[in-house]
């Protein structure tokens, strides 16, 4: 009788299944595993997904019909924080001697969305499974004896994550405090959400 195969563990880790590993070029790989190099791959398109949705983000509200100045600068800033994020992990997968394939980039989903409510939600969704992917990228490097990979993710990727949900989770709690809602008719709250509220413009 024949062992069971190991059994998979469910994962949330966005791995590139098309993934060409550099395992067989000629430049020099710094001890980077394969499964680890494909999921620093995998979260590196997550990561630039998440910027085109942000960017999508900021110019809803930047339409002459909604015109919420900061509220756009905010969507903007984590946008480009986001795109320095998505470029130090492909820097770092350069510097391992990874090598990144990239994917094709997907509609980001949010084209329903008129108002700040459902933006900051969609955005704490975002964040929420980004961090969770950080958290299994870095058990991931751990467990394949990687733990420069694993200190890296949870320092430079993890940590900021971190700061942004609490933030984010003040900015939605002023917001339902200040009336907004899932549809236009909350404008008031989200003027006075626009003109108030100081983290929009950090």
């Amino acid at each position: 009788m024949t062992e069971p195969a190991e059994k998979r563990l469910k994962s949330s880790l966005p791995l590139c299944r098309a993934h060409r590993s550099s395992a067989s070029c000629s430049r020099a790989r710094h001890n980077l595993q394969a499964a680890v190099e494909e999921a620093l791959c995998g979260v590196s398109s997550l990561l630039w997904d998440g910027v085109y949705r942000l960017q999508a983000l900021a110019s809803v509200f930047e339409r002459d019909d909604v015109a919420l100045p900061r509220v756009t600068s905010f969507f903007q800033q984590e946008a480009l924080k986001q795109e320095e994020e998505a470029e130090a992990m492909l820097g770092y997968l350069a510097e391992r001697g990874g090598s990144y394939c990239g994917k094709d980039v997907q509609k980001p989903n949010c084209e329903a969305v008129c108002a700040v409510l459902p933006a900051l939600e969609l955005l704490l969704l975002q964040l929420k499974e980004e961090a969770a992917v950080m958290v299994e990228l870095s058990q991931l490097a751990r467990n394949h004896g990687d733990p420069h990979t694993a200190s890296i993710v949870k320092s430079d990727f993890l940590t900021p994550r971190v700061d942004r949900l609490k933030l984010l989770g003040d900015l939605l709690t002023s917001a339902r405090r200040v009336g907004c809602t899932n549809d236009q008719t909350g404008g008031f709250g989200e003027y006075i959400l626009n003109e108030l509220q100081e983290e929009l413009s950090r």
